[in-house]
């Protein structure tokens, strides 16, 4: 793909009521959505090598194994069973402030991005730097033309402003960039957060001209490197007059994509998900919709419900390092002594190689006395659970039975007791 060929395109396939079935195009291939982005912060999905991260998945038939593992049954007739089934993910996350410190945007580029730096050859998304930024609240400046900041690393000086975000997201490589953006707190008065909402709005469209330069030069010098996509962010707090402002601001400007920010940063979750319910619907109907930083897959549900396409949270990772497990009954506290002498698999109905090799009492085991294993085998099951549940999605949106699906799910999840099955 040439810097002049189109970055990305979205097809919708199929809806069933708000939810959407679509297929997104990158440099790097096909995402089905509704999709789920692991978190690879740091070119790495903690706990995972990249070969590992590719195979999630990838024992039996994904969509029927997933599919009876969620207590549903598997449908047949869906149009898109084959491109559904690959094993691991169609994308991930990378994160631009802490890939900006290290190991820093012109060695990634010198080594040729970060898709040969980790070798990985499926899509990437990074993040604009705006959400650490923000959240460096003693150690950053604001003003009209970027952040001054310091590194939570050495106390170094660092500037990221639109422009300076997208030449590193540029020099990463990656096949989605984000909008540099304001995140307000929670907690701020209504006028803070709509000043805070227009900083990013000017800044928006100050990020698709510079991504737009970045195209312009690589094509005048021949450079072959397509530049990345380019999603907006709509901001706006809890505040449903602003949402619906920022979506219609951000929705005309011109992105590949629109993304809704300031969400799960410490407000409660009724109002989290009023804020998703009431956005969704307000953004393009013909771009993929991000929605970025949830959830629990109680969360995914929800959201893909509302009209979202696509998600990432680093919920499953983080909680796998924890010993917090995902399974089609419910959580698991692995390190529970109940599971001491507990030799059945961590959940029967999953195919993952950690619920296909090991049981409860070895992965308690493992965590327990701090082996580096029980971290590789929490985040295999972990992820492999979000993907799946994220294949049994997709295919319930084509079947036209996301409702009955999202309940069966839910009604298995909160009414038993992992722990004790």
């Amino acid at each position: 793909m040439s810097s002049t060929e189109p970055r990305l395109t979205f097809e919708l396939l199929h809806t069933d009521g708000a939810a959407r079935r679509g297929r997104m195009k990158t440099a790097h291939g096909v995402i089905e959505t509704p999709v789920f982005m692991p978190v690879g912060t740091l070119a790495s999905v903690k706990s995972l090598t990249t070969e590992q991260l590719k195979q999630l998945g990838s024992v039996g038939d994904a969509l029927g194994t997933q599919q009876s593992a969620l207590g549903t049954d598997p449908t047949q007739d869906s149009g898109l069973r084959t491109q559904d089934s690959s094993a691991g993910p169609q994308v991930i996350l990378c994160n631009t402030y802490h890939l900006m410190l290290r190991p820093g945007a012109e060695l990634l580029e010198r080594l040729g991005g970060v898709h040969r730096f980790m070798s990985w050859d499926r899509s990437l998304l990074s993040d604009s730097g705006g959400f650490q930024v923000f959240s460096l609240a003693s150690i950053r400046k604001v003003r009209e033309e970027g952040v001054e900041f310091r590194s939570h690393i050495d106390g170094s000086p660092h500037f990221l402003s639109p422009e300076v975000s997208l030449a590193i997201q540029s020099a990463m490589g990656v096949d989605i960039a984000m909008a540099f953006d304001e995140c307000p707190a929670s907690g701020l008065s209504k006028s803070e957060v709509e000043k805070s909402m227009e900083m990013t709005h000017r800044w928006a469209r100050r990020s698709l001209g510079a991504r737009n330069a970045i195209v312009e030069r690589r094509a005048a010098a021949g450079d072959q490197r397509p530049a990345p996509a380019l999603f907006g962010i709509v901001q706006g707090g809890v505040h449903g007059d602003l949402r619906a402002r920022s979506a219609e601001e951000i929705g005309v400007i011109g992105f590949e994509g629109v993304a809704i920010g300031g969400v799960s940063v410490g407000e409660p979750k009724h109002e989290m998900l009023e804020v998703m319910r009431h956005t969704a619907p307000l953004l393009p109907a013909d771009k993929p919709r991000y929605l970025m930083g949830v959830g629990t897959p109680e969360d995914l549900l929800d959201g893909v419900a509302a009209g979202i396409d696509m998600f990432d949270c680093v919920m499953p990772t983080r909680n796998a390092r924890n010993g917090s497990l995902f399974t089609s009954i419910g959580k698991v506290a692995i390190k529970n002594a109940r599971h001491a002498a507990d030799d059945r698999p961590l959940d029967p109905n999953c195919s993952c190689l950690t619920c296909r090799t090991v049981s409860r009492a070895y992965l308690r085991h493992l965590y327990m006395n701090g082996e580096i294993a029980a971290l590789v085998y929490n985040t295999i099951h972990n992820v492999s659970f979000y993907l799946d549940l994220m294949r049994g999605i997709r295919q319930a949106i084509a079947s036209n039975c996301l409702g009955s699906f999202r309940d069966s799910i839910l009604s298995r999840m909160s009414s038993e007791d992992a722990d004790a099955k």
